[in-house]
């Protein structure tokens, strides 16, 4: 049996899908400079690569704005 197509009028938003948590990537300051998508990624999941300033954050922290890896500088 095939699914039934809801149709939304133009203009109404659809609710967003919830954002899947990604788990904590530890980072040492040896690894530093930071990008994302690391070397031995998957190369069916690369997205354009970017900087990340993990050292400057408060929390020692920094999320990747293309697919939400998590890191956390470790020492």
């Amino acid at each position: 049996m095939v699914p039934a197509i809801t149709q939304t009028p133009l203009g109404t938003a659809l609710p967003a899908a919830p954002a899947a948590v990604q788990p904590l990537i530890p980072v040492t300051r040896a690894e530093l400079p930071l990008a994302c998508p690391r070397p031995g990624d998957s190369l069916w999941d690369m997205h354009p690569r970017v900087y990340l300033p993990i050292a400057d954050e408060p929390d020692h922290e920094a999320i990747c704005p293309y697919c939400g890896a998590r890191y956390r500088l470790i020492d």
